[in-house]
């Protein structure tokens, strides 16, 4: 992994040599754009529109237009005299609870490793963030333009995540039908045990980016001639299109996810008669195994009712989650076939 930015961080007096390295990425399939009848590669070409010459782009600078249409040129040289973008140094301005800082400002985010030299002074700055359950607010110039930023652990690293402006974030007016809404204890009783149903700890290696999967699926079957899917006409409504009332709707959703769960703990169920019966009949067929199979049954029923509370809803949150965009999929086409 190559660095994209050399410098140093300062808090006090206290200065370490600092790299900035990219710490995302994206996994999209990258295209390139071609003519459709033959398959020929589309080219652009700087053009400028007084002499018509086609541009390179070592001689492009930048212009702006105020309001009065007065222009001005500005080269790479006019950018570098800029004092803020000389400056190689993330410097602290404050440290703050993390919880005061609102998500909605995050930008990009990089990994910050020190030189070798300075790794103490690093590993102390980590551990005193870490223990006092803050983050560093840090100002740096990156890539022609003065960033906010915040400092914070990352595992055994420190991250550094750029901020927007405030005056970069819209405001936005909420509509007086939202503000005027009004909800009923039952709703909120009923969207409260739906919530507790998907209750589950965070794990975000569970999801996939089904779209990039289907479509690297569609390449290599077009590279091997063939079609990765057909085409299907759109599922007829089904029982969720009659569901008009909030109320209804947040009870068929409790009732259908207690039924998922109630799937999951019945084949845990089946499980533990199966050896019951392996057991009774070694010991003679003693008759135990209807009983076992009872209890069993009791037992799953038992674990679904329950789903709202802490421990069930955890378990059943986490066996049904792989399963339920294809779950949910498959039961209107059941229906349909019924």
């Amino acid at each position: 992994m190559r660095s994209l930015w050399n410098g140093s961080l300062s808090f006090g007096l206290v200065t370490i040599p600092v790299k900035l390295y990219s710490a995302t990425e994206d996994h999209d399939v990258s295209f390139h754009q071609v003519h459709a009848a033959d398959g020929g590669r589309i080219r652009y070409q700087r053009v400028c529109e007084v002499c018509g010459n086609v541009v390179e782009y070592r001689d492009i600078a930048k212009s702006y237009e105020n309001a009065d249409g007065q222009s001005v040129i500005l080269t790479d040289e006019d950018f570098a005299t800029l004092p803020a973008d000389r400056s190689r140094e993330i410097a602290v301005q404050e440290f703050v609870p993390a919880e005061q800082i609102d998500p909605m400002l995050f930008d990009r985010s990089y990994y910050v490793e020190p030189a070798a030299a300075a790794a103490k002074a690093y590993v102390l700055l980590r551990r005193t963030l870490e223990s006092t359950d803050r983050v560093a607010v840090v100002r740096f110039a990156l890539r022609q333009r003065t960033q906010l930023g915040a400092l914070r652990v990352h595992g055994d690293v420190l991250a550094v995540q750029t901020m927007r402006w405030p005056d970069e974030i819209r405001e936005f007016e909420v509509p007086d039908r939202v503000r005027e809404a009004t909800v009923t204890d039952r709703e909120m009783q009923m969207a409260a045990t739906l919530v507790d149903s998907y209750a589950t700890d965070f794990q975000p290696e569970e999801f996939t980016d089904e779209y990039q999967v289907q479509l690297k699926e569609l390449i290599d079957a077009k590279l091997e001639g063939g079609e990765a899917f057909v085409a299907e006409e759109p599922a007829a409504e089904g029982e969720d299109a009659e569901v008009v009332d909030l109320l209804a709707a947040l009870e068929r959703s409790v009732a259908r996810r207690g039924g998922a769960e109630q799937a999951a703990t019945g084949t845990e169920g089946r499980k533990a008669t199966s050896g019951g019966r392996a057991g009774s009949s070694k010991a003679g067929g003693d008759g135990k195994s209807g009983s076992t199979r009872k209890t069993a049954a009791k037992s799953g029923t038992g674990r679904a009712k329950g789903g709202s509370s802490a421990g069930g809803t955890k378990s059943g949150a986490s066996r049904s989650k792989a399963g339920s965009a294809e779950g949910d999929q498959d039961k209107p086409r059941a229906r349909k076939r019924a």
